[in-house]
């Protein structure tokens, strides 16, 4: 007898049907074809132990069973249930009249019940888009299938729930999700404020304007200033995610099985801060099972740098091409995938190799050629993607001790969001722009327009100030942001002059 069951497979951030064919004739044998990997072939071991641990068993017969496209490498143990509930269709020990009209999804424990699986949102995206009816899973993967409307999702916690619910000795409850109101419910949740942060306040308006306009920064100042406590922060200022950037997020988190059992969908945009130590592949994405890396993990978040000095070259040196195309392609001789990775770059780093280069206090003990060396690890074609740069010095004890606190990161938000929908309103014509750090050059001089007081101001900064020529784009960039957020149609004198100051590592002085 022939029977037909279906799962689904992750292709980047997407998700592919695959239909498992079970064939069961007079014979002996168990084939499984369809370019399946190790994982899927063991299946064999743990669907025998679970059905005999339920009271059912493997018929002792010839089993093919092919997953198909065969084109497709299947990965991973998720298709147990899968194959599981086709063999005991095709054998009659289940009734398949329906089996066909949903996905089955689940890995096997040898007593069979049922572990959670990755990727399962983007599968159930696919399944509603096929007309499927439901999708059958693991019970801890329920409530993140359940965000996708016009599907039935029941989750279960044995194979016996599945047999009982097929051959009709029991009703599955579906999982229900309310998306809008699990979505907004808790959107402006947060543990952490800018109202925490005493002083630097030069360092919270260069974040506020590297937020307003999605521009990169990367802080330099000495240990104990303050500089990750300020970027774990700048979530809380960034606009709310909405629904569409939520479950674009939450499948990219899926896919790589970071998502919260007890959360349908991620409502706060992503932080992201790898140890210095990370790989290259960690970092964008790939491998031989290939994974969204960090970039990806971060994409409609901040992905910070703690150290930027101390990571790899290399490891710097791949995310030059995301940076720019907000998406990281991964090629291999056997697959393609795509990943998005439109994130905002937070980097911080010590000013030299003991950390109290331009202390206020503390005497820097390293020659000039080794800050320079230290500088030189970040390369100028990276530096040259990094809009702000500000310099954090440590806060005193005074600052410290006051009681009064600081405005909160509610009230920034909202000077943010104003700025933001001022560029929405301005590149509403353009594809794949949205806010000023993606301006090019060609943009950059329509909406980028200054007076003859502006040209005058930045011509004397570039000369007095030894400024490089890649600072030039960068300073009209950020002064458009600035702009924006005084709600000024056009760039003035001041907006350029607080635009310059953020452009410490371009000085030819910098570093002796």
């Amino acid at each position: 007898m022939l029977v037909k069951t279906y799962g689904g497979a992750v292709q980047g951030v997407d998700a592919v049907t695959i239909t498992v064919e079970v064939n069961i004739s007079r014979g002996t044998n168990f084939y499984l074809v369809g370019l399946p990997d190790a994982a899927v072939k063991e299946s064999h071991q743990r669907i025998e132990s679970a059905l005999r641990e339920q009271g059912y068993k493997i018929p002792g017969k010839k089993i093919v069973i092919n997953m198909a496209p065969a084109d497709i490498r299947k990965e991973g143990s998720a298709y147990d249930l899968t194959l599981a509930a086709g063999i005991l269709a095709a054998s009659g020990q289940i009734k398949s009249e329906n089996i066909s009209k949903y996905i089955i999804m689940g890995e096997l424990s040898l007593d069979g019940t049922l572990h959670p699986v990755k990727g399962v949102l983007p599968i159930a995206v696919q399944a509603r888009s096929e007309k499927f009816k439901g999708f059958i899973l693991p019970e801890e993967n329920a409530k993140e299938a359940a965000v996708v409307n016009d599907l039935e999702v029941y989750g279960i916690k044995n194979i016996k729930e599945l047999i009982d619910f097929f051959n009709e000795k029991k009703q599955l409850k579906p999982t229900i999700v309310n998306t809008r109101k699990e979505f907004y419910e808790h959107i402006n949740d947060t543990d952490i404020d800018f109202t925490d942060v005493k002083g630097q306040e030069n360092v919270k308006r260069a974040l506020e304007i590297a937020a307003a306009g999605g521009h990169n920064i990367i802080m330099i100042g000495p240990p104990g200033a303050g500089k990750t406590m300020i970027s774990k922060r700048i979530p809380t200022i960034l606009p709310p995610l909405s629904l569409s950037e939520a479950l674009e997020t939450t499948k990219i988190h899926s896919v790589a099985g970071k998502t919260d059992r007890n959360t349908a969908l991620i409502n706060k945009r992503p932080f992201r801060a790898p140890h210095h130590t990370i790989s290259d592949v960690a970092l964008v994405g790939g491998g031989q099972f290939p994974q969204p890396g960090e970039i990806s993990l971060a994409h409609n978040g901040v992905l910070f740098l703690d150290e930027l000095p101390e990571f790899k070259r290399s490891v710097l040196e791949v995310m030059r091409q995301p940076l720019e195309d907000r998406k990281i392609t991964v090629s291999r001789a056997k697959f393609t995938v795509e990943y998005p990775a439109s994130f905002m770059l937070v980097a911080s780093m010590n000013p030299c190799p003991c950390g109290y280069y331009n202390h206020p206090e503390k005497e820097c003990v390293c020659s000039v050629n080794a800050v320079k060396k230290y500088l030189n690890k970040i390369s100028g074609p990276l530096l040259d993607r990094i809009d702000i740069h500000i310099e954090v010095v440590p806060v005193p004890f005074g600052k410290l001790s006051e009681t009064t606190t600081g405005e909160s990161s509610k009230v920034i938000r909202e000077r943010v969001i104003k700025a933001v929908k001022i560029q929405e309103k301005r590149f509403k014509e353009y594809k794949n722009i949205h806010n000023n750090a993606q301006m090019s050059s060609k943009m950059i001089r329509k909406f980028c327009i200054t007076d003859s007081n502006g040209d005058n101001l930045l011509k004397n900064a570039m000369e007095k100030l030894g400024l490089s020529a890649r600072a030039y784009d960068r300073i009209l960039k950020v002064s458009r942001t600035i702009a924006d957020l005084a709600d000024s149609e056009n760039i003035k004198p001041e907006h350029l002059a607080e635009a310059i100051q953020y452009r410490s590592l371009d000085r030819e002085s910098w570093g002796g």
